[in-house]
């Protein structure tokens, strides 16, 4: 290594071993939280603008937003798993293994990524169908992934390098990926749904173009010299050992969105038994409902690499202290935002879809969702300090709660004693009982970071011996 490779080595180290953690949290977070916004802002101009195309058209979006879910969860499983182990080879000063884990994260979610686009091109017509279509919706579904799917390699590494960055401690440079493919994923929208009258189809190439100008700037950063780790090809190992501990240290993230998909089409599915309107409404309402909890998310992958790099480092007094930082911070902000969402929540919907019938059903299902969306923060950091300290069990566990294990049954449950009304109330409750459970989780968390916290005391003190 080289004197000035080795000394921004060091500045590094320093930076997530000796910045107070409260700062070095939010710092980290400033841009991730930019990055979700400026996302999730194109995810919800993207329902409006295709919401004025009529109640199959936005049921549409709905459905897709299932099959990219499929697509997220892959990248996060490469990303957070390779990004976790790689934090922790830096806060070990390995950079050899950090590079080794940067690169296998990138090219496995490559694979996989083009792996499912092939396989979704070949099976099209049962996939919209599976997602949640109706026949009214499949036609406009079908339009819209098709694009989706010609980008699937290029979405799921791209989100695998945001998270790769945020785990080496560089969120600033995946927020610059990031925010201008959402930025010009809202262009592209206006220009191609609007201006060149493609309709939902234009929504799908903007879609498609914006995010293969992601992966290139992503790919720039890594390759340009800007991070510590490279992604190389002649550094991926495929040996079981390396992909298996990525795939399993991924796991959490993988089993999160896998059964947020789940839910989403079981949600859809349950919403088309009373129309394109009850699939469109719920649609919007998960939407803004993931707008607001992309504040407390973005404050949570804040967390992640300094929980991560502290406990490779066996800083575990810096882990607890971010660990509660970020869940006080997270549920300041959730409740600051969820009280406009409250209020307003007529108005808003009605940007998204004014119909009166899309409007009422919507209404009730936001409100209530609103009120029970402070409970996710405990949910969220719990969740994430098991995943990136490498307790891979409980980490699964705690990921599965808020919209799986939880979810599907309540919702089933609910849609099935108390029809429309039970799917409207199917996410509040379970976002309540999941606070319960992460709340004994969380203090499972604490006493592990404890246990580790004593034995290097121990064996401090224990070389310290005379003779």
């Amino acid at each position: 290594m080289t004197q000035t490779g080795e000394e921004a080595q060091n500045r590094q180290y320093r930076k997530m071993t000796e910045t107070p953690v409260e700062k070095l949290v939010a710092a980290l977070a400033v841009p991730t939280v930019l990055s979700m916004l400026v996302t999730n802002i194109y995810n919800l101009v993207d329902t409006a603008f295709v919401g004025t195309l009529g109640n199959s058209a936005s049921g549409a979006v709905g459905v897709v937003f299932g099959f990219m879910s499929i697509l997220q969860a892959v990248a996060f499983m490469c990303g957070q798993g390779a990004g976790s182990v790689m934090s922790r080879s830096l806060g070990h000063k390995d950079d050899e293994s950090a590079t080794r884990y940067t690169s296998t994260g990138f090219f496995l979610s490559l694979l996989l990524g083009a792996l499912i686009g092939l396989f979704s091109l070949l099976f099209l017509d049962p996939l919209v169908y599976a997602l949640g279509s109706t026949d009214t919706i499949a036609p406009y579904a079908k339009t819209y992934i098709f694009w989706i799917i010609l980008a699937a390699p290029f979405m799921s590494s791209s989100l695998t390098m945001n998270n790769l960055l945020r785990y080496e401690g560089r969120a600033k440079l995946g927020m610059m990926g990031l925010m201008t493919g959402g930025v010009l994923n809202i262009a592209g929208d206006a220009i191609l749904i609007f201006g060149l009258h493609l309709g939902v189809e234009g929504a799908g190439i903007s879609t498609a173009v914006s995010q293969f100008l992601s992966f290139l700037i992503l790919l720039y950063m890594f390759l340009s010299g800007r991070t510590q780790t490279k992604i190389r090809i002649s550094c991926v190992d495929w040996r079981l050992k390396t992909v298996g501990n990525v795939a399993a240290t991924g796991f959490p993230s993988l089993l999160r969105q896998a059964l947020n998909s789940v839910a989403t089409i079981l949600l859809n599915s349950r919403a088309s038994v009373y129309g394109d309107a009850a699939v469109a409404a719920m649609s919007i309402v998960s939407r803004i409902s993931f707008f607001v909890m992309a504040l407390a998310i973005g404050i949570g992958q804040g967390f992640q690499p300094v929980s991560s790099f502290n406990y490779g480092a066996a800083k575990y007094d810096r882990v607890k202290r971010a660990f509660w930082f970020t869940f006080g911070l997270s549920e300041i902000l959730l409740i600051l935002t969820v009280i406009p969402v409250y209020i307003f929540a007529n108005p808003l919907i009605r940007v998204f879809r004014d119909d009166a019938e899309v409007a009422e059903l919507a209404l009730r299902a936001l409100r209530l969702q609103a009120l029970t969306l402070v409970t996710v923060p405990i949910t969220m950091v719990t969740e994430m300090g098991f995943q990136s300290t490498g307790q891979r069990v409980l980490a699964a566990v705690a990921s599965s709660m808020r919209s799986g294990v939880v979810f599907i049954p309540v919702l089933l449950i609910l849609a099935r004693v108390r029809g429309m009304a039970g799917i409207q109330e199917a996410q509040p409750v379970s976002y309540v009982i999941a606070f319960f459970i992460s709340l004994y989780m969380s203090r499972i968390f604490m006493k592990r970071v404890d246990k580790k916290e004593e034995e290097e005391m121990r064996s401090k003190a224990e070389t310290q011996e005379p003779g």
